[in-house]
């Protein structure tokens, strides 16, 4: 006999791509609402391969103004190194904080940090506005950790408009291994939702499920930069929150579900 909850999710499949240690909110969100959750991580977040930079600029976090958080993963791993320097939150006195997004903010907080400012939209292009509006200009000392290989529009819009941006690498993302069991549910087209959280999921996901028709699927997606990626890479059906969280994603397939019962 299952023990599976019942819920607007019953009998709904979905795919979570994240990163293992990363998506037990997710999982078990989708779970209280009664979907089978298989795993498929297409990522995983390593180290940078030398932490030597990230390590500097913290050792001289008095001479920036701001430093900017872009993701969770990006605040996690710049406190680990923090810590790792025998520093703490402390040495961001006087420092003013920038976030993307609740989850980003949020992973700041817990370590007690309340940003100065946080843009609700999940895309650099809204971060770079709101930090211009902010006084961000000739001379401002800018401080980035970030993904390896992440998007220049960030860095670029604040260069433009004089800051001295400081970008280093604070983790890497690198391709997760899937999972034997979940590929045989997707090939077998026992899924009906893949969730993607980043344009590197997509792109992982369909290196790792070669022979999976995407025309099938639904691609629940994060937030834009994400959607667009799922749309270039052949998923016909894509949907994503207005909130860029985990809370938001699932309530947007608990809808699109619905919908898709009703019509039925």
């Amino acid at each position: 006999m299952s023990d599976r909850i019942e819920g607007p999710l019953t009998g709904v499949t979905v795919a979570v791509t994240r990163a293992p240690d990363q998506s037990a909110e997710l999982v078990a969100l989708l779970e209280e609402r009664g979907a089978r959750v298989l795993p498929f991580p297409t990522i995983a977040i390593a180290d940078p391969e030398d932490t030597e930079p990230l390590d500097e600029a913290i050792r001289h976090l008095e001479v920036y103004s701001w430093v900017v958080f872009t993701s969770r993963n990006a605040v996690e791993r710049f406190f680990a190194r923090v810590y790792a320097t025998a520093r703490d939150a402390r040495h961001l006195a006087g420092v003013r904080v920038a976030c993307v997004g609740p989850a980003t903010a949020a992973a700041c907080e817990r370590h007690g940090i309340r940003p100065d400012y946080v843009a609700e939209e999940h895309i650099g292009e809204a971060l770079a506005e709101g930090l211009l509006a902010r006084g961000v200009r000739d001379g401002t000392r800018v401080l980035l950790p970030r993904a390896e290989n992440a998007r220049e529009v960030l860095p670029d819009a604040l260069r433009e408009a004089g800051a001295r941006v400081d970008v280093v690498v604070a983790y890497r993302t690198v391709k997760g291994a899937g999972d034997p069991a979940t590929l045989a549910a997707l090939e077998a087209g026992e899924v009906t939702y893949v969730t993607f959280t980043s344009g590197s999921t997509v792109r992982n996901f369909v290196e790792l499920a070669p022979a999976v028709d995407r025309s099938r699927l639904v691609a629940a997606c994060i937030g834009p930069v994400t959607a667009k990626a799922a749309r270039e890479h052949g998923f016909d059906v894509v949907i994503e929150p207005q909130e860029y969280t985990a809370p938001a994603l699932v309530e947007a397939i608990v809808k699109h579900a619905r919908r898709v019962a009703s019509c039925g």
